[in-house]
């Protein structure tokens, strides 16, 4: 027992920066009590002593926010972050490893009995707000997206984003081509979201396809410049300025609007 609770308090350690030590993550964590409360409940519910472990999941429910049927099986290292509003149904199964955030509901979609909630084998993460609904299996090492809705399948390693939730695999960016897009974004004074390790999402898509754009239209560019000193054309060859030191202050722009006028 108390070496499954320093497991969980650790794993906290290792999931949330805020934590401080081990008192404050032991009185203060939800998700911590909550999964405690959970543990009481489940051997109980094993015992057949069914209202009690319902009574200390109901109990645990008003003090934390998190409703965890004690019925759910829960393996080793899980945890919740933040807690509130996470809802984890009766024959849910969930790994080792395994990480929810707030909002999360791994719920069933039938009334009859049986299996009727998802499975998450080991070293899941599913984001804020998300709907895992179904007996369906989310694979080692899945990640599921904030409020997405998943309702099928998901593959080991593999992300599911939007609603209906989709499977996208991570990107694989050849080295120098993240590194001409870095380049390409420091020049332009602007802090790349396209460049971090973030999950793959449109807007992602759209900022490396623009820096990708703005590579291929400089160096055609400088192809037509060699090409019409080649003519024996003369060309202004003054470097040009940076694109953040480019940026004309309102009352600049208003006086030459004036100008103009």
């Amino acid at each position: 027992m108390f070496k499954t609770l320093r497991e969980d308090i650790a794993c906290v350690f290792e999931r949330d920066p805020a934590a401080r030590n081990w008192f404050e993550v032991l009185t203060t964590y939800p998700g911590l009590h909550a999964l405690q409360a959970h543990r009481l409940a489940h051997g109980l519910w094993r015992r057949n002593l069914k209202w009690p472990a319902r009574f200390v999941s109901t109990i645990a429910r008003f003090l934390t926010g998190v409703e965890i049927h004690p019925g759910a099986q829960i393996g080793r290292r899980f945890f919740i972050d933040h807690g509130m509003g996470v809802v984890i149904g009766e024959t849910a199964e969930i790994g080792d490893d395994c990480t929810l955030y707030h909002g999360v509901t791994l719920g069933g979609t039938s009334w009859e009995k049986g299996k009727r909630h998802p499975t998450l084998e080991n070293d899941v993460v599913v984001g804020a707000g998300a709907k895992v609904l179904g007996p369906i299996t989310l694979q080692t090492g899945a990640r599921v997206g904030s409020n997405a809705v998943v309702v099928k399948n998901v593959p080991e390693g593999a992300t599911v984003v939007g609603v209906p939730g989709r499977t996208v695999m991570r990107e694989k960016v050849e080295t120098d081509v993240s590194k001409r897009r870095e380049a390409i974004a420091k020049k332009m004074g602007f802090d790349s979201y396209g460049t971090t390790q973030d999950m793959p999402d449109p807007v992602a898509r759209a900022v490396n396809g623009m820096l990708d754009h703005i590579h291929a239209m400089d160096q055609r560019l400088e192809s037509m410049c060699k090409a019409i000193k080649a003519l024996g054309a003369e060309i202004d060859d003054s470097k040009l300025p940076d694109l953040e030191n480019c940026e004309i202050s309102s009352s600049e722009s208003d006086t030459k609007d004036e100008k103009l006028s």
